[in-house]
């Protein structure tokens, strides 16, 4: 799994990083949400992917590569 935050899109609405506060933080000076934690344990994968699911604006993008590399 890879995970990005698209920062042109981003609002900060903070929603990521409520839901998944080890993969996302809120850059409050940039205005936008920035990464921690781009290719995230197995263990929070479900929140990467929750937190795309609830984005408002869809500025994030998780991708996963074919099984059996670990993603």
């Amino acid at each position: 799994m890879h995970v990005t935050v698209d920062e042109r899109t981003c609002e900060a609405y903070g929603i990521c990083a409520m839901t998944a506060p080890e993969v996302f933080e809120v850059d409050t000076d940039a205005g936008h949400a920035r990464v921690l934690d781009p290719t995230p344990d197995p263990a929070l994968q479900p929140l990467a992917l929750e937190a795309q699911q609830a984005c408002p604006v869809a500025a994030i993008t998780v991708t996963t590569g074919p099984a059996g590399d670990g993603a």
